[in-house]
């Protein structure tokens, strides 16, 4: 149905949706990202939609003060790769490069934000096959694809037919962390569950994944927080 924003201080922006399974308004706050979705049943209208969510704009505001505060990317952002926090500045030339604590992205600058995305995809792909061969080889198992999806309830996943999907915004995290990923969604090769075989797969083939496992739980959303729309031309 769209965005809408409501007014306040700060204002908030709210994706509506409308559902014909739904039998009553609901209001939800992303536990990732702080994205706010209003869903509406089909003998709700939206003015009626809205105004539940004006009644609940204390508690919204409440649940997303919970959130880190979500930034969009651009010249001076401080953005982690790898794990490394790195200050976007304006480059020279045709492709993105990295120096000492500097990531230069060349073009217009509202382009900056797209231009980024796109390299870090490039990255994220490289290192997540590269890390996909490296632990099928020791399982001596093969695996269809890879395909990067920018999801929010999961990092990764693996198909019955072998495919592998991961989120791009692992490249964002320490290499550990990524290289525990796919460990995770090869080992599923194996064991397409999370049993006890499973676990000791993963531990096989990628030992000490506790403390990779451990950072994703406790920091991971925070790579959620980095937002790469387009910014308008001056």
């Amino acid at each position: 149905m769209g965005q809408h924003v409501l007014p306040g201080n700060p204002p908030i922006a709210i994706t509506l949706r409308r559902s014909s399974r739904a039998r009553r308004i609901s209001l939800r706050v992303s536990g990732v990202d702080g994205r706010v979705t209003l869903t509406l049943p089909n003998n709700v209208t939206q003015k009626e939609g809205l105004a539940f969510a004006e009644d609940k704009s204390g508690w919204l505001r409440k649940q997303l003060d919970r959130h880190p505060e979500l930034e969009c990317v651009k010249l001076g952002t401080e953005l982690p790769v790898e794990g490394r926090r790195l200050r976007i500045a304006q480059g020279s030339g045709k492709c993105v490069t990295c120096d000492t604590g500097m990531i230069y992205v060349p073009g217009p600058t509202h382009t900056i934000a797209a231009r980024l995305q796109g390299w870090l995809k490039v990255q994220a792909r490289e290192k997540l096959v590269q890390a996909s061969d490296h632990y099928a080889a020791i399982l001596g198992r093969t695996y269809s694809k890879v395909a990067l999806r920018d999801t929010r309830s999961r990092w990764g996943s693996c198909t019955h037919q072998g495919g592998l999907m991961y989120s791009w915004r692992l490249i964002l995290a320490p290499p550990e962390v990524l290289d525990y990923v796919a460990a995770h969604e090869v080992a599923h090769l194996v064991e397409m569950n999370h049993s006890s075989r499973f676990w000791s797969t993963v531990e096989n083939i990628c030992p000490g994944f506790e403390q990779p496992r451990r950072w994703l739980r406790d920091q991971g959303t925070t790579l959620h927080r980095y937002r790469f729309e387009s910014q308008p031309q001056d």
